[in-house]
């Protein structure tokens, strides 16, 4: 019995006691009014509900004793073995063995769909994170995003969400022409611009141009620095994806800030200008001094924008805006940014852009905010000089102990990583100790293999043992966990529950055996042992998938 068949067998018992006392009292209410949780001392039991103390006033009865109707009620549903009534109106449920360890079947069963869920179907979700400015390597901190920011999008996906992963390339503004300018200079053998980029990169980047374009020098000076800024952008563009995909981060969407500027084929206005008529169509634009401005404070920004300055040029705003409406033209209803600890200004403006656009802002437009983070001991790059590189960091650290740590944390929290802790092949390690359980998973079934003990029976009642029934708690819980570590864009729920569930299965695994000692026969609990192994492995297997984590099958 999984908690949505406990849901329902408690809606089933409230609603005609909930009637008899009051009529119209259950009027509108659903299994998913009814919480259940994990009490925290197994001797309580399975779950515990508070479902009479919140409904005793609309019911009008006192919230014990409607504690105890529904605790009688429950007691005659199959597969609950006792209910208690507890405090002032708490019901405490113990499922029967049977029923709790034919868990075991239904997630082997169910294979690397057990988790998903539907609590997001129906929403069309654009998740935009790490958009590096394509001038140079990612950084320590992109590398924070890349794992939070890939994470979320896979918790939504497995929650049934309409999903995409969206890079913003800002490649467009002063930065691509000091950036051209700086490969060039190198290209000539010239020292950086004063305003330049420099690092060896930026030589590695020039040598790659003369080499594409041997007759660059021979060019005009204008077609020089157009030809090396644009060769150079390709390159470094090509490196930035290379770095992502190795750290298991893979883009649906990369988004060139040069098309909301560019004029369309067949002439007309460019998606920036579109973007000023429409936000004026909807009533949130004024003209004053020559300038067009967009009245923000509308919408709780601290002071109104500008968005076409006097002189005629447009401001970021404006590319915010068109790139705001793009994304709403592409059918996402719902827009995440993932932002730098720099970022907080953007906030404000973000919500506003979405009311002026005849959004909800709170509910259409979410900024997560990211702070700092750092790992004890790593070095500058070589390459790029002042930044810790993402590369470095995955070839240091490994890519899969690096975004799990990433990801075991809350965005907002500061982070400060031990590299000497997370290159430890110790259970002090977190990622060790949960793939470590995932690996002895795979050698009990293997030596189980050898030993006869297969999946051929399942008796799910003898699966009796306090470490067993602890286990199956934690396994039914992960469903759950994964839809509402979706619905709050928290993947450290998973990486806290994974952990958990590791060392529960840690201890059963050191209480009771999958395979018989010496001569014993192999009988049914063996081979519902098995079950219940390869159960375990199959969800952490789930888990570390949804973090971008490999389970290895031997360590």
């Amino acid at each position: 019995m999984n908690p949505e068949d406990l849901a329902a067998a408690l809606l089933a018992v409230i609603v005609p006691l909930a009637e008899a006392r009051r009529e119209g009292a259950s009027e509108g209410l659903t299994a998913a009014d009814l919480p259940l949780d994990r009490p925290k001392n197994r001797d309580h039991g399975d779950w515990a509900s508070n479902a009479a103390l919140k409904l005793a006033k609309v019911v009008g009865t006192n919230p014990r004793e409607f504690a105890a109707a529904i605790a009688a009620g429950l007691e005659t549903v199959p597969g609950i073995a006792s209910v208690e009534v507890a405090g002032p109106g708490f019901i405490n449920i113990r499922l029967d063995a049977a029923a709790a360890g034919s868990l075991a079947k239904t997630i082997v069963d169910a294979g690397a769909s057990f988790g998903t869920n539907e609590s997001q179907r129906g929403n069309s979700i654009n998740v935009e994170f790490v958009s590096a400015n394509p001038t140079g390597p990612l950084h320590i901190g992109h590398t924070r995003w890349a794992a939070l920011g890939d994470s979320i999008a896979r918790l939504l996906l497995a929650s049934g969400a309409t999903v995409a992963r969206e890079f913003y390339i800002n490649d467009a503004g002063a930065q691509m022409e000091r950036f051209g300018r700086s490969v060039l200079a190198a290209a000539k053998g010239q020292p950086t611009p004063e305003d330049g980029y420099a690092g060896s990169y930026i030589e590695e980047l020039a040598r790659r141009v003369l080499a594409a374009r041997p007759d660059l020098l021979d060019l005009d000076e204008d077609a020089q620095h157009a030809v090396a800024r644009d060769l150079a952008y390709e390159f470094q563009l090509g490196e930035l994806q290379a770095s992502l995909e190795k750290f298991h981060v893979q883009f649906d969407v990369w988004f060139s800030e040069r098309v909301l500027h560019a004029e369309p084929p067949d002439g007309g206005p460019s998606l920036v200008d579109e973007a000023v008529d429409r936000l004026r169509a909807q009533g949130h634009v004024f003209d004053d001094e020559g300038a067009v401005w967009v009245r923000t404070t509308d919408f709780g920004d601290d002071r109104d924008r500008v968005i076409r300055r006097a002189n005629g040029v447009y401001t970021y705003f404006a590319a915010d805006a068109a790139y705001y409406l793009s994304k709403s033209d592409r059918g996402f209803r719902h827009k995440i940014y993932l932002l730098g600890a720099d970022h907080h200004g953007y906030v404000h403006r973000l919500k506003a852009l979405a009311g002026a656009a005849g959004d909800d802002p709170d509910k259409d437009v979410e900024v997560l905010i990211g702070q700092l983070v750092s790992i004890n001991g790593a070095r500058l790059s070589k390459r790029a000089g002042n930044i810790i590189e993402m590369d470095d960091l995955r070839e240091w650290l490994g890519t899969d102990a690096l975004r799990y740590s990433l990801a075991r944390y809350p965005a907002d929290s500061p982070l400060t990583l031990d590299p000497e802790l997370l290159r430890k092949r110790t259970n002090d390690n977190p990622v060790f100790y949960v793939q470590y359980a995932h690996a002895r998973t795979h050698n009990v079934a293997r030596n189980a293999v050898a030993s006869g003990v297969d999946r051929s029976e399942f008796a799910p009642e003898l699966l009796t043992h306090e470490t067993e029934s602890a286990l199956l708690g934690a396994l039914q819980e992960f469903p759950r966990i994964v839809a509402f570590a979706a619905e709050v864009r928290e993947p450290h729920r998973v990486a806290r529950y994974l952990e958990e569930l590791a060392g529960l299965y840690h201890r059963w695994y050191d209480n009771r055996r999958v395979i018989p000692l010496g001569d014993e026969p192999v009988e049914a609990v063996h081979h519902t042992r098995r079950w219940l192994n390869d159960a375990t492995g199959q969800v952490l297997r789930n888990g570390l998938g949804l973090l971008g984590v490999d389970a290895p099958e031997r360590m």
